[in-house]
């Protein structure tokens, strides 16, 4: 019998399974490195999310200060006022003193009610930055677990999905930042 021919195509099928392996193996490294790049981002939009947190709080606060500090001159006013028309109805003229605090008051309630609006308006403004970098730390952190499936899975597809969520997250990190 004639000897057999013998193709080497267990050497090249070990070839190819293992550039196969190292081809999937540059694609893991491709996760993993996206999924670093994701977390950085995700580590600074919460950093940043908080900071805007807790200024939109601070301001709120100083508007609430302000406004209560407005009420207060109301009522000084108002007291004054009483003062003022009671002493009108007694046909006694109120002093100089007394209408020119009346006017005082108003002018500084003017001032603080102008404040206070500019406190409340920087603590919205601080608080939708936060929103937008909140929402991305949850798209970025999404991204990764997806980018984690497909590299556990070994599906390449999730992780072109968790680049799309990592692509929208980053909209809303951007967005955040405006």
């Amino acid at each position: 019998m004639p000897e057999e021919i013998e193709v080497p195509t267990e050497h090249l099928h070990e070839h190819m399974e293992h550039s196969a392996e190292e081809n999937k193996e540059r694609w893991i490294l491709g996760v993993a490195l996206s999924s670093a790049f994701l977390a950085a981002f995700a580590a600074m939009a919460a950093l940043m999310a908080g900071f805007h947190a807790n200024e939109a709080m601070l301001d709120q606060i100083k508007a609430s200060d302000q406004w209560a500090f407005y009420q207060a001159k109301g009522i000084k006013s108002a007291v004054l006022g009483s003062k003022i028309d009671l002493l009108t109805a007694l046909k006694h003229k109120p002093s100089e003193a007394d209408e020119k605090k009346m006017e005082q008051y108003k002018e500084e309630q003017e001032k603080i009610g102008e404040e206070a609006k500019k406190d409340q308006e920087e603590s919205e403004s601080h608080l939708a930055h936060h929103e937008g970098l909140a929402h991305s730390v949850t798209l970025f952190q999404v991204a990764i677990a997806i980018g984690a499936i497909s590299a556990l899975t070994r599906r390449k597809p999730f992780w072109y999905v968790s680049m799309g969520f990592g692509l929208i997250g980053l909209a809303f990190f951007i967005q955040g930042l405006m």
